[in-house]
């Protein structure tokens, strides 16, 4: 039997320390502590972020947001998705090597492994070894630890959609209902099989963006480059050696560039879209040019065409002012602005008018005609709000009663309101008329929904 697909090598990443690891590292600390962090943070007497789905209601700090504001979200995934066009045409693949949560959990849990099994040859050495009660006892602690980090994930992704105190006092009590056990356990099982299993396969295989980042690469884009000019020939030798008079560059051939990339490539190969960009060979890279005495930097963050024609820093820091970063940054810039000046300028209160099918139009004493209208009023603050209603449109227009409505914090409130005209008042047909709702405390809060009014023949 011939096989198509070469079998996969488990790869064991090594233990770096050097500036861009503490930076890896800075930012892991910063997304779990906002990621586990901020659902337990209070903010007026409930929670800071929620997104209660069951009362489709969404908690941003002092925002509350509803259904009819998906174009918010719309906005916010638009500008997501630029910001990684032009961090990626600029850096190349920072999102990838530093924040993206399979970078991040993939970290912790190599973390948690080298804690219990010991440093990269070490791991080797026991997964080599035969089974034996210290061998179960380490990988059954690992996968305990392992497991632990999971559930807590699923359990605080969760909630953000339940109220996360709510949630707790029902798992203590085992009472889960069954979707949120299951959203628990399976965004558990998700966080243990990406970053205890499958690792850099996600990166490799499954994640959509190493597919069409090329896209969005050109020659002056700040990537993760070894220096070839500079490195070949590679080869071992002496620390006293001369290197030019052994026909040598400056790479000794260590291999720790390999040993170190949690994706298990080459960087002395040239750029490959397993290159998450983490940069993780320069720091052990630096740290061997220190120990023989070569200048640092033949692995680096640098650009092609700064590579190919010996460009200083500055000179390629110039060249990221290029047209297409331009555009990108333009464009993002003025979608971010309109969205945080819509959110500024956006008013707390939202109104639906439904005409009463079920009668058209009616004659009530003395003469008046009448038409039937139901209002659906959405407080969308967490204040007690109490809103007047006008109505304007026909001569002699009015409300039978006048309305006023109070709304309760964040909630919905639906009111029939009896619209009336005079006798002979508008002629038979439809006529536009507008309603207006406005907040009894603040004359800036008001909105106007037009509606037609109906005169039978």
């Amino acid at each position: 039997m011939i096989s198509l697909y070469a079998s996969r090598q488990k790869i064991y990443p090594r233990s770096v320390s050097g500036l861009l690891s503490k930076w890896r590292w800075a930012l892991v600390w910063i997304t779990q502590i906002v990621f586990y962090g901020l659902p337990w943070l209070q903010w007026n007497a409930r929670q800071a972020v929620l997104f209660d789905l069951e009362a489709r209601r969404f908690y941003i700090f002092n925002l509350v947001l509803y259904p009819q504001d998906f174009i918010y979200l719309t906005g916010l995934l638009v500008i997501s998705a630029l910001a990684l066009f032009l961090f990626t045409a600029v850096a190349g693949r920072l999102w990838c090597g530093y924040a993206c949560p399979q970078t991040v959990y993939t970290e912790i849990f190599l973390w948690l492994e080298k804690l219990v099994e010991g440093d990269r040859s070490a791991r080797q050495r026991l997964d080599k070894a035969p089974m034996s009660a210290q061998k179960l006892g380490k990988k059954a602690l690992k996968h305990g630890l392992w497991i632990a980090v999971a559930i807590w994930t699923g359990f605080t992704f969760v909630g953000y959609f339940t109220p996360i105190r709510e949630l707790g006092a029902l798992t203590l009590a085992a009472s889960l209902g069954p979707w949120q056990t299951f959203w628990v356990l399976f965004y558990g099982f998700a966080t243990y099989g990406n970053a205890g299993f499958l690792r850099e396969q996600v990166c490799k295989y499954m994640c959509p963006y190493a597919r069409f980042q090329s896209a969005m690469f050109d020659k002056d884009t700040m990537i993760v480059t070894y220096d070839e000019k500079r490195g070949e020939p590679r080869g071992a030798r002496s620390k006293k050696a001369d290197p030019a008079a052994l026909g040598l560059g400056s790479c000794v051939d260590c291999t720790l560039c390999v040993q170190v990339c949690p994706t298990g490539i080459d960087i002395r190969n040239g750029l490959q879209y397993e290159c998450i960009g983490c940069g993780a060979c320069i720091d052990v890279c630096d740290d061997v040019m220190d120990k023989v005495g070569y200048p640092r930097g033949l692995i680096k963050y640098s650009t092609q065409n700064g590579v190919a024609q010996g460009w200083t820093r500055a000179q390629m820091l110039k060249r990221a002012f290029r047209p297409r970063v331009l555009v990108y940054t333009a464009i993002l810039g003025l979608i971010t602005l309109a969205v945080f000046v819509s959110l500024f300028l956006r008013t707390p209160l939202k109104v639906d008018v439904i005409r009463d099918r079920g009668a058209l139009a009616r004659m009530v004493e003395q003469g008046r005609i009448e038409n039937v209208y139901r209002l659906q009023v959405m407080n969308a603050t967490e204040s007690t709000q109490r809103y007047t209603v006008t109505v304007s449109g026909i001569p002699g227009i009015t409300l039978d009663p006048s309305a006023d409505i109070e709304v309760l914090p964040t909630e919905v409130r639906a009111a029939a309101v009896r619209v009336q005209i005079p006798p002979n008042g508008a002629e038979p047909g439809s006529h536009p008329i507008t309603f207006e709702v406005k907040s009894s405390s603040d004359d800036s809060v008001r909105v106007v929904e037009k509606s037609v009014f109906l005169v039978p023949r």
